[in-house]
């Protein structure tokens, strides 16, 4: 591409670019990553890294990334739900002559893939580069996860809230990211362990293995908001999503891939994956949320605002606002709960348009009510919900 003067100019560009490229469409999520290979299987993709991630945004710079491809005689199949394209100097050369009305504010947030090119093309060019280490992804629909870097552009936007939880398609994740032996932030492949395993034992040079696990963990990849406390890295895999103030305690607590919280949360227990806290809400010392794997049969439990759940409980329907469970207590689907006339009616007085007659439900026919205390009767072992009589609110000192 020539070197573009005007703000104008490269509009037009943009036009142009998207009227005579056949079957031309914006992608849904794109980005440049830098990837780790195998140090056994050096075509092997270990992990992607990206400094930025575009979601249903920034049509303008996915259009002179196309572009800049296509000079490089690398056509992008619109068709696809992937597109995996290594990118090089000359690539990088392309997308800066374009972007040279904006070289200026290249540093502010509103343009900051032209900062990735910029850093990138310095870095390059210095330092010289591996075929394939850098690459250009699109993802132009929400499909099962098939690469290594595409399946890590969506736990990217998951983990910066560029999406919202349990909105994307995640399917097919587990089987697209390889196992590997994670060393301070950096993928280790298990096959070169063990094809070096002597060597590296005698030489005293083994390396020290942080954990083996498909997903590295959240703090690797991102930054959080100011307010934002997670005590012990192993509590939180990369792809949930913390809300600014949410805390995260060492000890019991664990927030899995795509859960988390929504808003100013206390996390000491487990929040499973497809899990949801909602704004104000403490999930309490060694509770548990489960999740869809966990006996909920599929249904992803959401937790309102200001909830309780106490110490040790398990947390197994969706609750709506003002919900506390006491600690011990196991709330399923299927669990029998007693609830008093008088208790029933102070309930519904809270849950407008909803009817419940009776005196014994199970578990799934409160799921999603507002203003429920479950509780266990000390002499009869029984389970009761009453209505929730206090408002749960966080100490505000700690956030």
């Amino acid at each position: 591409m020539q070197i573009i003067e005007t703000s104008d100019a490269f509009k037009a560009l943009i036009e142009n670019i998207k009227s005579t490229t056949q079957g031309y469409k914006d992608p849904l999520a794109f980005g440049i990553a830098r990837v780790d290979f195998g140090q056994l299987n050096s075509s092997k993709v270990l992990q992607a890294t990206y400094p930025v991630v575009n979601w249903n945004e920034n049509f303008g710079s996915a259009a002179i990334f196309i572009e800049a491809l296509k000079e490089q005689g690398v056509e992008v199949d619109f068709n696809q739900n992937e597109v995996v394209c290594n990118i090089n100097l000359s690539f990088l050369e392309s997308c800066l002559n374009a972007f040279t009305p904006y070289s200026d504010e290249a540093y502010g947030d509103a343009h900051k893939n032209i900062q990735v090119v910029s850093t990138l093309y310095s870095l390059m060019k210095e330092n010289g580069y591996r075929e394939g280490e850098y690459r250009v992804v699109f993802i132009f629909n929400d499909a099962p996860c098939v690469s290594v870097e595409a399946t890590y552009l969506k736990l990217y936007a998951l983990s910066l809230a560029k999406v919202q939880l349990r909105s994307i398609n995640l399917n097919g994740a587990f089987g697209a990211l390889p196992n590997v032996a994670w060393s301070d932030g950096n993928p280790i492949e298990l096959e070169w362990l063990r094809e070096f395993e002597i060597e590296l034992k005698l030489s005293n040079s083994y390396p020290h293995i942080d954990f083996v696990d498909k997903f590295p963990r959240f703090l690797q990849h991102i930054i959080p908001a100011d307010n934002t406390r997670v005590l012990e890295t192993s509590k939180v895999r990369f792809g949930a999503q913390l809300h600014a103030g949410t805390t995260v305690m060492p000890g019991a607590s664990y927030i899995n891939f795509n859960a988390g919280t929504t808003g100013v949360s206390m996390v000491e227990g487990r929040i499973s994956s497809s899990a949801i806290v909602g704004d104000g809400s403490d999930v309490g010392g060694g509770a548990s949320i489960l999740g869809v794997l966990s006996g909920t049969d599929g249904n992803p439990i959401s937790i309102g605002k200001n909830c309780l759940l106490g110490a040790n409980s398990v947390c197994g329907i969706p609750l709506g606002d003002g919900c506390i469970i006491d600690a011990g207590i196991a709330v399923l689907e299927g669990t029998k709960i007693v609830i008093n006339p008088k208790a029933l009616e102070k309930i519904q007085e809270v849950n407008a348009g909803v009817s419940l007659n009776g005196e014994i439900f199970k578990g799934k026919d409160l799921a999603g009510l507002n203003g429920l205390h479950f509780r266990q009767n000390s002499l009869t072992g029984e389970l009761t919900a009453s209505r929730s009589t206090r408002e749960i609110k966080l100490n505000a000192d700690l956030h």
